[in-house]
């Protein structure tokens, strides 16, 4: 009797932090049409529950994500429909991330290529062990990464994206901090304690502010000047009247930490 098929997602959650794992790790968890629709099952449940008030993304195995299961693109390649469904379900599962009312941090270690690079790019944050390497290798096998381009380039600017791009080398760690798709190079063995650090920083604040201004960040960062502040400030106006606001301003006029009431 066949051992049943392990689960592509594990989510644990532990004091106010869900964890969402990747669970295939001995191929580099690929992006298939099953890990893609596991992690918008997850997202979609952990956005409801209030109880989380920061999520981290991690991968099993040597990894975090290699990008698009090319094994299952293969054998449907001739199948527009199918690829058209696979594209903008991954495309899908990349907004979801920036609609979840909670923060979003990515843990990478080892490679994260293609789709996997996308993932990192479109998660609020990400911190990574020095052993990192980033990549939108696409070009090597007559591929371009397309989709992928779109969450890189919001992150590192044109010229960057377009390196990668258009030579599919690899970018260490550092060089992926100082361009800007990702915020923090720590030693693989301090990963865990610093995105634990981060995760408690994130979690002493408000939530209803936190996702309000989560919100209102992605509204605003594609829009024209004029249009995003408009926005940003409807936005302000409204964070006036949240409860937790005339608790902080309160707290810190009176010298003494905010008592929020979502903590």
């Amino acid at each position: 009797m066949n051992a049943p098929e392990q689960p592509f997602v594990l989510r644990e959650d532990h004091d106010g932090v869900a964890t969402v794992t990747m669970n295939r790790g001995d191929r580099f968890n690929p992006l298939s049409v099953g890990m893609i629709v596991a992690l918008l099952e997850t997202f979609d449940a952990i956005a409801k529950d209030s109880s989380v008030r920061v999520v981290v993304l991690t991968g099993n195995g040597r990894g975090f994500c290699a990008g698009h299961d090319l094994k299952e693109m293969r054998d449907q390649a001739e199948n527009e429909d199918w690829l058209n469904t696979l594209f903008n379900t991954c495309s899908d599962l990349m907004i979801k991330i920036t609609q979840m009312p909670q923060p979003v941090i990515a843990k990478v270690h080892g490679i994260a290529t293609a789709a996997g690079c996308q993932l990192t790019s479109m998660c609020d944050l990400a911190v990574v062990a020095d052993d990192s390497r980033f990549a939108l290798p696409g070009v090597n096998i007559g591929l371009f990464c397309s989709t992928p381009a779109v969450g890189v380039a919001r992150n590192i600017g044109r010229k960057r994206a377009m390196e990668m791009l258009l030579t599919g080398e690899l970018v260490d760690a550092r060089t992926a901090m100082d361009w800007g798709l990702v915020n923090r190079v720590v030693p693989r063995a301090q990963l865990d304690a610093e995105v634990a650090r981060l995760a408690a920083v994130i979690k002493s604040k408000s939530a209803p502010v936190i996702a309000m201004g989560k919100k209102t960040f992605y509204q605003q960062i594609e829009m024209g000047l004029s249009s995003a502040y408009s926005v940003s400030g409807q936005a302000m106006t409204c964070n006036m009247g949240f409860e937790d606001t005339s608790e902080g301003i309160d707290a810190f006029l009176g010298k003494r930490e905010p008592r929020w009431k979502d903590r």
